[in-house]
């Protein structure tokens, strides 16, 4: 499951799931959602990307900022992403397709995930929580 929240002129994302894997693709998810809607996206193309952080919030940022590097410089739109952890390791896939302006008309630029209410937790039941800051 993911959401957006309000933060001034910028954009907060926030996944949630199961494990930290599965919050970390969610957050990668709503950060599709601020350019576009995700269903409109074909995931025909996949992209590798590798991270590493010594804690989960420095992590989701990192991920963050690679999709969005990604994202910029193949000039793409990611619907899918898949990630595996080992310890501070972070290796990731990214499914998606270039940029259609008339089909998913895009609404917004991310430039970086950001440490404003930069936040990854577990709630008591098990389930995980990845949020932060988009500078759009």
């Amino acid at each position: 499951m993911w959401q957006h929240f309000d933060h001034g002129a910028d954009i907060g994302v926030h996944g949630s799931g199961p494990s930290l894997a599965t919050a970390l693709e969610e957050a990668a998810v709503a950060l599709t959602a601020v350019v576009t809607d995700p269903a409109t996206v074909a995931a025909d193309v996949t992209v590798s990307l590798e991270c590493r952080a010594p804690d989960p919030e420095l992590l989701l940022v990192d991920w963050l900022n690679a999709v969005i590097y990604e994202m910029a410089t193949r000039g793409m739109l990611f619907s899918e992403f898949s990630i595996t952890l080992e310890g501070e390791h972070l290796h990731g896939t990214a499914r998606g397709e270039a940029v259609d302006v008339q089909r998913h008309q895009p609404a917004a630029e991310p430039k970086g995930a950001t440490f404003t209410a930069l936040r990854v937790h577990r709630e008591p039941e098990g389930t995980w929580h990845a949020q932060c800051v988009i500078d759009v």
